[in-house]
């Protein structure tokens, strides 16, 4: 309550509220009780408050005994932070993972004016860390509530961020182009007066505050660490990084892997120096060990002159032939953008956690070729776009999925969650990665409203520029390599938590026997993989499922009914 008060007497916009403390006389624990209680005040505003919340409960708290006999000296010399254990009474909740992350600091003895530290927001459920594209607002530049401050390439595409409250930028820390910022980590400084700007020239945000931890809310006290019996505790003066030799006695300090380690290469671990906590021997003091004393025999083969054996026969080649043969490699490391570390996660994840098998079908297109010439010329005369051979896919694997529901669900520890809704996840290449932009209610959608969807999400997809609503809630996917590349058959991997996705290999002509004996015609075939989740789809599920998509494919006037 103290720190309520403190807010009121430094904050400029309460400064001038009349007769603010004698307002109210008495304020009852249950009163208090009841405020902080409150589950919608973190729901109703992304800082996880409301400001006219605040300023009520902040008027109501001021008055109470305990912040009534508080010096102002005392409270001059106290900050609270949203998020921190000091303000953990009333907004002490972590942030959900859609919501900015803020502080708010306040006048203190280094005399910075009131403001507001602005961090990285969290704006998808995978999202880790970010990169800064680029500001949209400057450093001086007034912001009001709903104003996007900057755009914020996330793991999965570039996102605006919007300015909640209303005021002046007085700080960029993280510029355009900045990378692989934490969530929570500040990157910029609102105040609320034009004038405070200047006094944010030379800011620059402390350790403590740079890191994700501090917007998360009050952390859990970490267990003490426990020390070795034979190493009393002397002086409560902080530990230095450097080395610090085993405790004395016969007993070596040593971690298991360092210890295997050493017993494997026979090293003496007494004459090992530990790094490791309290002294510890740990597998990165093995590793410095064995490179001296392969550089050191290598210095003295190279001052012998004679050649390093392997087996009986057959010499290796010195250290400096092999120098030179690694100098003479070319390469370009090329950093993985957000998009492929999410990516490669989730087909790790995929492989070693999803029972993958394979249905593969052949489907003759004759039919559909047909009827996608006669649908082009109408959507031509109308001006509407063409209809692709994949959107006639997506289509039939929509209206398939709604006969064979069975495979429109995925896996839990508990149950099997079957989807209502047919949401169909396309598969774009881009040159920044993988994107599955979703069209939602498939099969309720007419040919030319998915091609229309279609090409509008694969060109943001291109530009980076997809929202998190263009791509969540998929149910099953569909990957097309035969139109785009050529490609005859391959195996998809499964898209979690979905429980199956359609690969497309392309259309290839065949000879087929005709009705008479030495007859035969041509036809167009098209190979279609299912890779299913073994968990939710069984054997005969995917066969049914590929044999009611095939059905739509080979005569796609059924689609239409």
């Amino acid at each position: 309550m103290a720190y309520a008060s403190h807010i009121i007497n430094h904050s400029k916009k309460l400064r001038n509220v009349p007769n603010l403390m004698r307002h109210v006389r008495s304020f009852s624990h249950g009163a208090l009780s009841s405020v902080c209680k409150r589950e919608d005040v973190r729901k109703t505003h992304p800082l996880g408050y409301v400001p006219a919340e605040r300023e009520r409960v902040s008027k109501l708290v001021a008055c109470s005994p305990v912040s009534s006999g508080l010096s102002k000296n005392s409270l001059s010399r106290t900050t609270m932070r949203l998020g921190s254990p000091v303000g953990g009474l009333l907004y002490g909740r972590e942030l959900t993972c859609s919501q900015v992350q803020s502080r708010r600091g306040y006048a203190s003895n280094a005399g910075l004016p009131p403001h507001q530290e602005i961090g990285m927001p969290s704006l998808s459920p995978t999202m880790t860390e970010g990169n800064i594209a680029r500001w949209l607002k400057k450093e001086g530049d007034k912001v009001t509530p709903g104003e996007v401050l900057c755009e914020v390439e996330t793991d999965k595409a570039t996102v605006e961020m919007e300015c909640m409250e209303e005021g002046y930028l007085a700080k960029i820390i993280k510029g355009d182009g900045s990378k692989e910022i934490k969530v929570g980590e500040i990157i910029a400084i609102t105040v609320e007066e034009e004038e405070d700007i200047a006094k944010f020239k030379d800011y620059s945000p402390s350790a403590s505050d740079s890191g994700a931890p501090a917007a998360k809310g009050p952390a859990a006290p970490s267990p003490p660490k426990q020390e070795p019996v034979e190493q009393p505790v002397s002086s409560p003066e902080p530990k230095t990084t450097k080395p610090i030799s085993p405790p004395s006695g016969d007993r070596i300090f040593a971690s298991p892997l360092a210890r295997k380690l050493a017993e494997d290469h026979k090293l003496p671990l007494s004459s090992i120096k530990g790094t490791g906590p309290d002294g510890h021997i740990v597998k990165a003091d093995i590793e410095d060990y064995l490179g001296i004393i392969i550089k050191f025999l290598y210095r003295v083969i190279d001052a012998v002159g004679f050649p390093c054996h392997v087996g009986s026969r057959g010499s290796a080649p010195t250290s400096k032939a092999m120098e030179t043969k690694v100098a003479a490699l070319d390469y370009v490391d090329i950093p993985h953008s957000q998009i492929r570390k999410v990516t490669a996660s989730r087909l790790l994840f995929s492989k070693q956690t999803i029972p993958h098998y394979y249905l593969t079908v052949d489907t003759c297109v004759d039919k559909l070729m047909d009827l996608r010439s006669q649908l082009n010329s109408l959507q031509e005369a109308s001006g509407g776009k063409r209809i692709s051979v994949n959107d006639l896919v997506i289509k039939a694997a929509a209206l398939a999925l709604r006969k064979v529901p069975q495979c429109n669900s995925s896996w839990t520890d508990d149950y099997i969650r079957q989807y209502n809704n047919v949401n169909i996840n396309v598969a774009v290449q881009t040159d920044n990665g993988l994107y599955v932009p979703v069209i939602r209610d498939a099969d309720k959608k007419g040919l030319s409203s998915i091609s229309e969807e279609v090409k509008h999400l694969a060109q943001k997809a291109k530009e980076n520029s997809l929202k998190p609503e263009d791509y969540e809630g998929g149910t099953f996917t569909v990957s097309n390599l035969g139109g785009p590349f050529g490609i005859k058959q391959f195996c998809a991997i499964i898209n979690p938590p979905q429980s199956g996705i359609l690969a497309v290999g392309s259309a290839e002509k065949r000879v087929i026997p005709g009705s008479g004996p030495e007859q035969f015609k041509f036809a167009s075939f098209m190979s279609v993989t299912l890779s299913c989740d073994h968990r939710v789809i069984d054997g005969a599920i995917g066969a049914e499922w590929l044999k009611a998509f095939k059905g739509y494919i080979e005569n796609p006037e059924s689609m239409l009914l």
